[in-house]
């Protein structure tokens, strides 16, 4: 039996959407996406040795094993090694296999998602080529995700995981990578002990439907940073050194892996509403700065300036607070209707942008009275900063946190 070849020539970057499992289209239980480059002399090796033991794998709640219900999905980026005709004379031996060969598109991460797009199985999983991740593992993987849980990863990094025989500086990268991600991407990378990761299993649910944005080649963040992941195990195992092909680790996706972090960061910003929020802010900034003149300058009333910005502000966060209950956050103040209601919001409002207005105060008098900055320049550097301090919390307190009572 020979497997399916499909060639991907230029398909779209935005395309990368994984589908529902169609319900009772096929018997496949688990799809192991295997993406190569120049792995030859690695994937029969890694086929055997994973088909044997997914084969003997339980299958929970039945008395039988995984023994027909799994399929590898091998896919190539047009190997110069034609490693992908490799993997179709293993489908004779092994009908499991499917390949595809991909032309005019590479890397890593877009390679496993076109495999996850083309699998049967209603659990996903990805593992490399290159045998540094060890096949027994994906066993105990499986036993996870039959344990309930909707994501199973292998880690380097609990009890019975590690790395063979890394170099320091190689060590100190992977490490420094990981605490660079913590401070950047806390909320994801933070809940496993080892995001860099690239050998896990999961429930298809966990991303179906779901427009994915791959970059570099750390895909586990991807699908736990736009996923839908509730329950997760990890299994610790030992990465090995590779004995056949070049490592394909370059500082090129050290970069990559950079910038997919402050991609992910920003995704999860609620972009159109700051944008509204923002515009209602520049109203305010409109109201602030003309009240500031009127009331501080020497040619007009001449107040002094902390009594003066104090006025100005106000007047300022009234006008964006009926602005924002209006337009910003309208669709949240529709279930929060009455007098009563919109008094609490103004109340809290008025609180979030007091305290920013403390440290705007405190950033205009350093400016101005130490720096000796332009007033008018001083005030606008100073209400730039407490822009996304103001609407963060006040998304978070002044608006969805009574919504609906």
């Amino acid at each position: 039996m020979s497997a399916p070849e499909t060639a991907l020539v230029d398909t779209p970057v935005g395309a990368f959407v994984v589908p529902e499992q169609k319900p009772g289209a096929t018997d496949i239980r688990l799809s192991l996406v295997i993406p190569t480059f120049n792995e030859s002399k690695n994937i029969g090796e890694l086929v055997a040795r994973l088909s044997e033991i997914l084969d003997a794998a339980p299958v929970a709640g039945a008395a039988t094993s995984l023994r027909g219900a799994y399929e590898f999905i091998i896919v190539d980026d047009d190997s110069r090694d034609r490693t992908w005709e490799v993997g179709l004379e293993l489908a004779k031996t092994y009908p499991q296999v499917r390949v595809v060969r991909r032309v005019g598109e590479r890397g890593l991460s877009t390679a496993v998602i076109r495999g996850w797009q083309v699998a049967r199985g209603d659990v996903l999983a990805v593992i490399d080529a290159d045998l540094q991740h060890p096949p027994e593992v994906v066993a105990q993987l499986w036993s996870e995700i039959a344990r309930g849980h909707d994501l199973a990863v292998g880690s380097r990094n609990v009890e019975g995981g590690g790395v063979s025989d890394w170099a320091l500086h190689r060590r100190i990268l992977s490490r420094g990578a990981q605490l660079l991600g913590l401070m950047i991407l806390p909320s994801v990378l933070g809940r496993v002990s080892d995001p860099m990761s690239g050998y896990f299993m999961f429930r298809r649910s966990v991303i179906a439907g779901v427009p994915l944005s791959p970059l570099g080649y750390k895909i586990l963040i991807e699908v736990i940073g736009r996923g839908r992941v509730g329950g997760l195990a990890e299994v610790g195992y030992v990465f090995r050194e590779r004995t056949e092909g070049e490592s394909k680790v370059t500082w090129h996706l050290y970069i990559e892996y950079l910038r997919h972090l402050v991609r992910l960061r920003f995704a999860k910003l609620p972009v159109a509403r700051f944008v509204r929020f923002a515009a209602v802010g520049l109203s305010g900034v409109v109201l602030d700065m003309g009240l500031l003149y009127f009331l501080s300058d020497p040619s007009q009333l001449a107040l002094g300036l902390t009594r003066s910005k104090l006025l100005a502000s106000e007047a300022a966060i009234v006008n964006n607070f009926i602005w924002n209950d209006l337009w910003t956050f309208g669709d949240l103040s529709k279930s929060q209707r009455g007098v009563g209601h919109r008094l609490r919001r103004l109340l809290k409002f008025n609180a979030v942008c007091g305290l920013g207005l403390v440290f705007n105060v405190v950033l205009l008098n350093l400016m101005y009275n130490v720096l000796h900055m332009n007033r008018y320049v001083a005030n606008a550097i100073a209400i730039g900063v407490v822009t996304l301090w103001n609407f963060w919390i006040n998304m978070k307190l002044s608006w969805r946190d009574t919504a609906g009572r």
